[in-house]
């Protein structure tokens, strides 16, 4: 399922794309927003696939908004505007409907998504062939990665870097989306839009960070707190 969010101060824009997101095979609405912020902090709580996102919006327009995204996910542009087509296409958002569309004109759209998608999977998605470890790409050939090794996971682009035992690491050429919904949740948790840890090599955890039994200083953000705490009591 390609999990989706809508971004948009009109009411009836929220009611509009619900029902086509409803209507859709292979759609699911994770939730709805009605500017910038509220789709910035439902980016790091929710793993997200796909963006609608209009253009003019309060406090921060949705082009700003999207360039501020470090890793973002596929965006459709819905906007009553025009005039932003081109830089929409400069941000390479995969399609831009323009106020009204039509269910036919947004399948066409959500079409082009899934075809992305589906392209993507077989150098974007890690493949855990047993239950004990990551099998990663790198280099031209399959690393395997022990779950238990793997210290904390930090994004840098359009890569991550896998933090191991002695100050090893791996870049690989992966998302944080992709990760966390691969990684066994028993042993890691999301605890910014940065960064996964390791449950077992957390040593403590403060307010605003938590420390590594390899000493190294990972924040914490507002939204994944509570969910730390959990992980690191079940420890």
């Amino acid at each position: 399922m390609i999990k989706c969010l809508v971004a948009d101060d009109e009411v009836i824009a929220h009611q509009i794309l619900e029902q086509y997101i409803l209507q859709t095979e292979g759609l699911t609405l994770v939730a709805k927003c009605k500017n910038a912020m509220e789709a910035f902090a439902k980016l790091e709580q929710h793993p997200i696939d796909l963006v609608f996102l209009d253009i003019e919006m309060p406090l921060v327009n949705g082009i700003t908004f999207l360039k501020t995204l470090q890793n973002p996910p596929k965006v459709i542009f819905t906007t009553a505007y025009a005039e932003y087509a081109l830089q929409g296409y400069e941000l390479n958002v995969v399609d831009y409907l323009l106020k009204p569309f039509s269910l036919e004109r947004f399948t066409v759209a959500v079409n082009k998504v899934k075809q992305q998608l589906q392209a993507t999977v077989p150098t974007t998605s890690p493949t855990p062939s047993t239950d004990d470890h990551l099998l990663v790409k790198e280099k031209g050939g399959f690393i395997k990665i022990p779950y238990a090794d793997i210290q904390f996971i930090e994004a840098s682009k359009d890569y991550v870097k896998i933090m191991l035992p002695g100050n090893k690491h791996h870049l690989v050429h992966l998302t944080m989306k992709k990760l966390e919904e691969t990684l066994p949740a028993a042993m890691f948790v999301r605890t910014h839009k940065s960064y996964i840890v390791g449950v077992p090599h957390i040593k403590m955890v403060k307010l605003q960070e938590l420390i590594m039994a390899n000493q190294a200083i990972i924040p914490i953000s507002p939204n994944y707190k509570e969910q730390v705490l959990k992980a690191f009591s079940a420890k």
